[in-house]
């Protein structure tokens, strides 16, 4: 089973993932400034005429990208709203009952409805189990009588790297949590 590469700006700060072959175009085109990592995958080439040697590839898990540069203004944006990273950023967890779910059993509810005016931001959705969701209706969850049992907030760049992917290798996921702010539920 094949894995994502991290792909670094020339910074150190994580542009995006991307898949083996991408990672050899960069090392191809001399555009690897450096790479790190535990892991590797060696892509293997044909037997050269001339030689007789067979090229070897070996792509590691981390690479620095040269050209590449994540502007600060990135940094502060935040990331859009997909529903599955607000479940991620939940913990796949009903902000009233308190209940874990799958994915397909969970939706995402307006802390101040939209139909209030609420808009879709990180710091106004939450995730909700389908009867929490029907019960709260077109209320906030105080004129539902429904607290929340956590508070939303706006994940990190880095938390966002973390939450969209489902198979980050220990080396880059201690690289990503390095720059997680300390109060982010994924040091729970």
């Amino acid at each position: 089973m094949t894995h994502d590469i991290l792909a670094l700006d020339r910074a150190g700060s994580p542009s995006r993932w991307i898949n083996v072959n991408d990672a050899a175009w960069y090392y191809a085109k001399d555009m690897i400034l450096g790479d790190c990592g535990d892991r590797t995958v060696e892509l293997r080439g044909g037997q050269s005429v001339r030689t007789g040697g067979r090229s070897i590839l070996r792509i590691n898990s981390i690479v620095f990208i040269k050209g590449e540069r994540v502007l600060p203004d990135e940094y502060r944006r935040p990331a859009p709203v997909v529903r599955e990273l607000l479940f991620q950023r939940d913990r796949h967890i009903c902000a009233y009952c308190g209940d874990r779910f799958r994915g397909a059993d969970l939706s995402m509810d307006h802390i101040y409805p939209r139909a209030h005016g609420g808009v879709l931001t990180w710091m106004n959705l939450i995730s909700a189990c389908r009867p929490c969701n029907t019960r709260k209706q077109d209320r906030t969850p105080e004129a539902a009588k429904m607290p929340l049992l956590f508070a939303p907030y706006v994940p990190s760049r880095n938390e966002v790297f973390i939450l969209s992917n489902r198979r980050i290798l220990a080396d880059q996921m201690s690289l990503l949590l390095a720059q997680v702010p300390k109060g982010s539920r994924l040091h729970a």
